[in-house]
């Protein structure tokens, strides 16, 4: 019950960080979303510094934007553009600071974006290392689990299930199992994609980079229909297969008891629908992130092997 208090603490605390601050889309005279042509990229008004590209930098002006009141992405720092909200102040304008200063001495802002990626997802290795080992564990589990299936499957009424919900109870129990770890993993990543997509969006120097061909803020709608459509449709196809590989690896049985069987596979269609619309960047991030957390599974699998 204490983990649960904890838990709903964490998620209120979570939800007041993101209501405080977010990214504003420019829009027209008819309050529809401002697109770059060329990329397909819906443009941020609230920009965290300035774009380069000449077309862009008249695409803002036009629709009233001071590319002046802006620092340089170079010269950009933590406290540019004053205080605005927490979720900025805390998430977004840190990790953009971040992957702008190690873009400045790699010269590359798109390599940056994935080494800082990795960077983080060193740093909530703990967390993270820890729903691995409850794949695990309910893998180890899985004759106990199996049993008390094939005992109660044909009965429905009320006590048995109340007596069958019990006997899980005790098998999660004896092998220290946390049901709900594999879904709890879903829902980590779902803050740093939120900041991520802040940050590529708010900075321009990401967007504007190009890296393997691709056109970092390029959508790959867009990019379909350019001379290399062939490495937006790689991209795709590497932001759908590292989604259902790391969800799958971090599915367990009892998810799928639980009815979420299907997980993965719904999890990644909707990565993949939101993928085809959204800056090429945030899709190197989300296939950098998906494997990492794939070889850290099987890191896990391994040590686990070797230690019984």
């Amino acid at each position: 019950m204490k983990k649960n208090n904890k838990l709903k603490v964490l998620l209120i605390v979570a939800m007041l960080l993101i209501t405080t601050g977010c990214t504003t889309t420019l829009t027209d005279k008819d309050k529809k979303p401002v697109k770059n042509p060329e990329t397909g990229q819906s443009l941020t008004e609230n920009i965290l510094c300035q774009p380069t590209d000449e077309e862009t930098i008249k695409i803002y002006e036009e629709h009233g934007v001071k590319i002046e009141d802006f620092p340089s992405c170079e010269n950009f720092k933590i406290t540019s553009g004053g205080y605005e909200g927490l979720w900025n102040s805390i998430f977004v304008k840190p990790l953009a600071y971040v992957i702008l200063w190690i873009g400045k001495y790699i010269n590359s802002y798109g390599l940056s974006l994935i080494l800082v990626s990795i960077l983080i997802r060193l740093i909530a290795y703990p967390i993270t290392k820890k729903t691995a080992i409850q794949s695990e564990l309910i893998k180890k589990a899985k004759p106990d689990i199996d049993r008390i299936e094939k005992k109660y499957a044909n009965k429905t009424d009320t006590e048995s299930m109340m007596k069958k919900s019990q006997e899980m109870t005790l098998v999660y129990k004896k092998y220290k199992i946390s049901p709900l770890s594999g879904c709890l993993y879903a829902f980590l990543q779902l803050p740093l994609f939120i900041a991520f997509l802040e940050a590529i969006n708010r900075v321009p120097a990401i967007f504007e980079e190009k890296m393997l061909l691709l056109q970092l803020g390029t959508t790959p709608v867009v990019g379909f229909g350019t001379s290399t459509w062939y490495m937006y449709i790689l991209l795709t196809i590497a932001i759908g297969a590292s989604t259902y590989f790391s969800f799958k690896l971090n599915a367990t049985t009892a998810s799928n008891e639980m009815g979420m069987k299907h997980m993965p596979k719904i999890m990644t269609g909707m990565i993949i629908l939101m993928g085809l619309f959204m800056p090429s960047a945030l899709g190197l991030y989300w296939i950098s992130t998906n494997v990492f957390t794939i070889v850290q599974n099987i890191i896990v699998k391994r040590s686990k092997l070797l230690n019984e």
